[in-house]
């Protein structure tokens, strides 16, 4: 059902002859493009593209810009994606000319800036991490666990084992097992205790020598640290295996806790929760992946090394896995990561996820007046409360408290995720808000839980598109307006 006027496609608005710019007549010899270009190359008609004068695309772009909800615009508590607002300022740093005018294809000496920049940032990564070596490569945290998977897959052969799985606790990203399966390893299922830890019983009865990593989340997808973990590392480190940290939750351990220290061989970050990188739209991304020395041989080529003051891309690691991506890694989104790094410093960092925490209990006080939270009273930099009850008692859903924040002008947390909860809204509020807005945002929840069932069941109420039918959206997009269709 639409609200109000929806915004028309541009092939609606196109009209036939119109025109951005008119060009004068071309005042050399013209040839036809059958001439210059082979006959297989040629379509038989011009593509069906929009005609349109530069204000009308301008407008239309510009009008689709206020529908969307940001970090820039609203709060966006996404549990475990981490929207947090991240500074211009290093988005004005990563436009600078002499990042953005590299070329990857021109000769290493006349990078050597850019490349001192990357050096600098792997070993940043490496001291956060406590790990020994980088590689920026990757181009996502999903694929950064790929791409670590896949070293320790290397690593293993190197040595002469078969190991064969990877085990990942049940509350665990999805990308988890799928990073693990796309490796070529077999995924096993670790149960967590109700307090949200890895079930140490069952961690123990699944350890054997086909045991190649056991990947964990710390703090885990509760938004609690795993105390036990020196334990575990403890146990697989014995198994013969790898301890691989999902680093999605970085944000709530900077300059206070490293994975190295507490067992982790192997880790990603993401740049975009952690360091100040564009966010969301499928990229751009980066993944860096840290590791122990030992596995540095495997890591992905090149990496950015340095030699008699000369920074150079070492491509000759005769062990790497190779390439995972093209070039060198998303310089882009990694300026922006040293820029937010070298800013904040040791203490600053420290500060980040001190506040992340802070503001999250913070919350979690208000939120667990109206709603439980199984895992409270107390949380690292997110929690997940459960609207299970005032389902049972008024038919309200997660989904219906979701699409009704919409209405008070906040984007919705992530919900029905980790699946170890029924009900699920997991809410991470990150070091950026204010308690004015925390409170807001308490308000307008208490207040929906107040309204009729029936009335937040509708909701959204005031967005262009009210609530479809997510199953048929899928399967049955419609891809223009109804003015345009007849309906």
């Amino acid at each position: 059902m639409r609200n109000r006027q929806a915004t028309s496609t541009l092939f609606e608005l196109s009209r036939p002859g119109r025109r951005a710019a008119r060009l004068p007549a071309c005042d050399v010899p013209v040839q036809p493009l059958a001439d210059l270009l082979p006959a297989r190359l040629l379509a038989a008609a011009p593509p069906d593209l929009p005609e349109l004068f530069e204000g009308d695309v301008v407008r239309h772009f510009t009008n689709l810009s206020t529908e969307n909800m940001s970090v820039d615009t609203h709060f966006y508590p996404l549990g475990s994606c981490t929207m947090k607002y991240n500074p211009k300022r290093n988005e004005r740093l990563a436009s600078l000319p002499g990042f953005v005018d590299v070329h990857p294809y021109q000769p290493v000496s006349t990078m050597q800036g850019l490349l001192q920049l990357l050096y600098e940032l792997q070993g940043l990564l490496a001291e956060i991490s406590g790990l020994d070596a980088v590689s920026l490569q990757p181009a996502a945290g999903a694929h950064g666990e790929l791409a670590a998977l896949m070293v320790a897959a290397a690593y293993f052969r190197d040595r002469g084992e078969q190991r064969t799985e990877v085990l990942i606790p049940d509350s665990a990203h999805g990308t988890n097992p799928a990073s693990a399966v796309m490796a070529g390893f077999k995924a096993v299922t670790v149960k967590s205790t109700p307090e949200g830890f890895v079930d140490l019983a069952d961690l123990r009865s699944k350890l054997s020598p086909a045991t190649a990593v056991f990947m964990i989340t710390n703090p885990n997808t509760l938004g609690m640290f795993d105390g036990q973990i020196a334990e575990i590392a403890r146990w697989v480190h014995d198994a013969g295996g790898l301890i691989y940290l999902d680093g999605a939750n970085m944000n709530a351990i900077l300059g206070i806790a490293r994975p190295g220290d507490f067992g982790a061989d192997m880790m990603h970050f993401n740049p975009h929760k952690t360091f100040s990188g564009p966010h969301g739209g499928g990229g751009p991304g980066a993944g860096p992946i840290a590791v122990r020395d030992r596995l540095a041989p495997y890591l992905p080529a090149p990496v950015v090394g340095l030699a008699a003051d000369k920074y150079f891309l070492d491509a000759d690691r005769p062990k790497s896995i190779g390439r995972v991506r093209s070039f060198f890694g998303n310089t882009g989104v990694l300026v922006r990561a040293y820029a937010y790094i070298r800013t904040h410093g040791p203490a600053g960092l420290r500060r980040v996820s001190e506040t992340a925490v802070l503001n999250a209990n913070y919350l979690l006080s208000r939120v667990q007046q109206l709603l439980p939270v199984p895992q409270g009273p107390r949380c690292m930099h997110e929690f997940v409360a459960s609207a299970s009850a005032v389902k049972a008692e008024r038919g309200i859903t997660a989904t219906d408290i979701a699409k009704r924040l919409l209405d008070y002008g906040f984007h919705p947390p992530t919900i029905y995720f980790p699946l170890t909860v029924r009900e699920a809204m997991m809410i991470e509020p990150t070091e950026t808000e204010s308690k004015e807005t925390l409170d807001a945002f308490a308000a307008a929840l208490a207040q929906i839980l107040g309204e009729p069932a029936d009335e937040v069941r509708a909701a959204p109420a005031s967005t262009p598109i009210s609530r479809p039918d997510e199953v048929r959206a899928a399967r049955e997009p419609v891809l223009a307006s109804p003015s345009s269709t007849g309906a």
